[in-house]
């Protein structure tokens, strides 16, 4: 491990280069690193790396489904609960049901049960991926929260039909009222686990003298205490820290403070950067690994029943977001939906398109035992770590390079935006001001009068309170302005350089105080 870590440390160097590349380019960064990874580990003397499957699961999984837990908006969430509840859990079983027969059917020796713990591994679509594809075109919000939504509970979804054909591998037999019982166990006891612990986490925030260093490591500590006790009772570690991380995303504002919040979501940004990197980075060095383990078969078979599954993957998550289109305008005649009109076909299609695959897939897949209880070597594992392989490389450079220009082609229009966003921005501001003015001379009328402070805030509101659509601040002023500041810093600098007895802390005070008014452009 010592004699490899400069080998490491260059892996960090060339995954942000690769990283600052992909967003030069306009490319997501998944499908550059996954390449990357793939190059160099054909690379002579590069050290083989082997990729512990708890190492995935227990370092990586936790905090990555933790953030996106405080990304994603609740209320979107439970909006579009159907559509995300459908693709998240129906499309996911219909996904891996319809690789378990087409395995079952064209791949030697893959019984029923193998084809659906294939299925189970490569089913979830990658959260990561489509994220990283999304900034660089603009999409309607509804879609961008489906996706999200979808991304966020897929993976409890299929990790538990993971490990229930799992057992039917081992065993050779599948009880379904046993395996009923498991599943509500899975589900109740993950959601439950998650929020008890995401409550003792809030009250430990809240009633503690915590400051913001102390809130910020629990909140890194929160996600893998959610995910080991869950996983410890043999419930869904997934759904544990999914639950438990919306719970404390939603109350945040109850229990940390403003400066937690804001250094907390700058640490979480970078840790997340780096992981993310990671991840993609290993799963193009494993190719070396997973293709010593073939025995038996050729390469060019193994890459064959690899572009057959993630075609088998493409077409049926396709066919099942036209189906549950059709199930929605079916049911609108019984119930109430979250929205009744009409999507058209374009919507569906890019649902169906983004299905990249990612670290959730290469998890599973690696944690195939080697052998079975009864010592015997577990069937066609190396075949499906293969397998695998490719459908995370195909889809991601398939899918992941041709979404973008099939967003920007078909251009789905926003049903939801009925104002600009910048209108809308404006307004809020307006609103905003109104509200601090009738609270200011409401309550404080008379210290009003008194307080020179009090009566420039007031007049700063005013200010906002009587803005036009064009009083935003141009980006030709966000230079200027920027320059200003630039100004200012050099001149605390050189002054604090040039007198010797001026107190430093001062200055840095008053850096800081630039740099945060630098910060505050970005949201003006």
């Amino acid at each position: 491990m010592i004699e490899n870590f400069p080998f490491y440390l260059g892996l960090i160097v060339v995954i942000l280069f690769l990283i600052m590349l992909a967003n030069k380019i306009k490319v997501a960064y998944p499908v550059l690193l996954v390449l990357a990874g793939l190059g160099i580990s054909f690379i002579p003397g590069i050290p083989i790396l082997h990729i512990e499957p708890e190492l995935l699961f227990i370092i990586f999984l936790p905090p990555l489904l933790y953030e996106a837990s405080w990304s994603i908006s609740w209320k979107e969430l439970w909006r579009w609960r159907r559509i995300i509840g459908s693709f998240a859990f129906v499309v996911v079983f219909l996904t891996a049901l319809s690789v378990a027969f087409a395995a079952n059917h064209f791949i030697p020796g893959f019984s029923l049960a193998l084809g659906f713990l294939l299925g189970g591994i490569v089913s979830p679509p990658d959260a990561v991926s489509a994220g990283a594809i999304l900034k660089f075109v603009k999409v309607p919000k509804r879609l961008s929260s489906i996706l999200e939504g979808e991304s966020l509970l897929n993976d409890a979804s299929s990790l538990i039909i993971f490990r229930f054909a799992m057992i039917a591998v081992a065993t050779g037999q599948f009880i379904w009222y046993k395996a009923a019982l498991s599943f509500s166990w899975m589900l109740i006891g993950g959601v439950g686990i998650g929020l008890l612990i995401g409550l003792i986490f809030m009250k430990a925030h809240k009633y503690l003298p915590t400051d913001s260093n102390i809130d910020i490591v629990l909140t890194l500590v929160a996600p893998y205490i959610m995910y080991i006790v869950a996983e410890e009772v043999h419930s869904s570690g997934v759904l544990s820290v999914v639950s438990g991380g919306l719970f404390l995303s939603y109350n945040r504002h109850q229990f940390l403070s403003s400066r937690s919040r804001i250094r907390s979501l700058n640490v979480w940004e970078s840790l997340c950067f780096v992981l993310n990197g990671i991840i993609f980075l290993l799963i193009g060095l494993d190719l070396p690994e997973i293709t010593e383990g073939l025995e038996g078969i050729s390469i060019s078979s193994a890459i064959g029943y690899g572009v057959l599954i993630t075609v088998v993957l493409m077409v049926a998550r396709i066919i099942s977001a036209y189906g549950a289109v059709v199930v929605t305008l079916i049911a609108r005649n019984f119930i109430k939906v979250a929205d009744s009109r009409h999507p058209g076909y374009r919507v569906p299609l890019l649902i169906g398109w983004s299905g990249m695959r990612g670290v959730v897939s290469l998890a599973a897949a690696l944690s195939i035992p080697l052998h079975l209880e009864n010592g015997d070597p577990f069937p066609q594992r190396n075949l499906i770590l293969f397998i695998t392989f490719v459908v995370i490389l195909l889809t991601l450079l398939l899918q992941g390079i041709t979404l973008p220009y099939l967003i920007e082609k078909i251009h789905v229009p926003d049903p939801d935006q009925l104002v600009p966003e910048e209108e809308t921005e404006l307004l809020i501001r307006r609103e905003l001001a109104e509200k601090a003015l009738e609270h200011l001379h409401t309550n404080y009328s008379q210290l009003l009068q008194q307080q020179p402070a009090l009566q420039q805030l007031a007049r700063k509101w005013e200010d906002n309170k009587l803005m036009v659509n064009d009083t935003k601040m141009a980006e030709e002023c966000k230079v200027v302005y920027l320059e200003i500041l630039s100004e200012q810093r050099l001149w605390l600098i050189n002054r604090n350089k040039e007198e010797e007895t001026l107190n430093e802390e001062i200055i840095r005070k008053q850096l800081q105080y630039i740099d945060l008014e630098e910060e505050r452009l970005r949201y003006i």
